[in-house]
């Protein structure tokens, strides 16, 4: 850069403009710019900056099967299935058990078969009516019994098989429903609650198994009966002992449906 040139005054304005020093200031000194940004635009002697409108600016929208890290992810419906998936998988530890085998327990301190499927449940309405719909509980008075929160030794008091297997299934149908709702676009924000119901289905998934596994110690360790075969998926795996479904181990995935 030269030496700076001493302001013109205000009084000397019109001899500025018909100069060449106007040249020199507007033409030379911006030219380099112009190449470099073609979007800058010169409007008599004043250098303004065209901005584009938010449509814009607005970046190209991701393929909807990855995450904000671009790492690939299930689409909404196939997680539903791989949440069907967990949910028979939860059935065939149990099904085959009296009620007084699924509300049995060793000792105070310790939940029953009973209290992880209620559980299991309760979690997954929760976040469901949370973090993608304000509807009520299906069974409200189940919510503090089955809630973590709740202490061991408050476990004990169950409610029927018959009413845990309504409360089970009132919830799964309750899942399909609003994720459902959310893979078809019929919400307000499809892609911003895409995010939130693919880290949310991955979530519940993962929950009932965590809660498979004290289901199976219980039912084959205390009660003595055979578990059935690992079910098997692409990206399920066992995890310290749990069974997990990575959506980031490899292979891709389609974009929601």
């Amino acid at each position: 850069m030269g030496a700076p040139r001493r302001p013109v005054p205000l009084s000397g304005a019109q001899a500025y403009l018909a100069s060449s020093i106007l040249t020199d200031d507007v033409v030379t000194g911006l030219s380099p710019l112009l190449r470099a940004a073609p979007e800058v635009r010169v409007h008599g002697t004043v250098r303004t900056h065209r901005v584009p409108r938010a449509t814009h600016l607005a970046p190209t929208r991701p393929p909807l099967a990855a995450d904000v890290t671009g790492r690939p992810m299930y689409e909404l419906n196939a997680l539903l299935r791989e949440y069907d998936r967990a949910r028979a998988y939860t059935d065939h530890l149990w099904r085959d058990l009296t009620p007084d085998e699924v509300t049995w327990r060793p000792h105070e301190d310790s939940s029953a078969i009973g209290w992880h499927l209620g559980h299991q449940a309760h979690v997954a309405h929760f976040m469901i009516r949370n973090l993608t719909a304000a509807e009520p509980s299906p069974d409200p008075e189940l919510d503090g019994l089955m809630d973590s929160a709740n202490p061991e030794k408050f476990r004990g008091a169950l409610p029927t098989v018959e009413r845990l297997t309504a409360f089970r299934d009132t919830v799964a149908e309750r899942v399909h429903a609003r994720i459902g709702d959310i893979a078809a676009g019929r919400v307000g924000a499809p892609d911003q609650l895409t995010v939130v119901g693919s880290h949310l289905l991955l979530a519940l998934i993962n929950h009932e198994y965590q809660h498979d596994q004290w289901i199976s110690e219980v039912r084959a360790d205390a009660l003595g009966h055979p578990l059935p075969p690992d079910p098997t998926a692409d990206r399920l795996t066992r995890v310290d002992g749990y069974l997990v479904l990575n959506p980031y181990d490899g292979g891709d995935t389609a974009g929601r449906n």
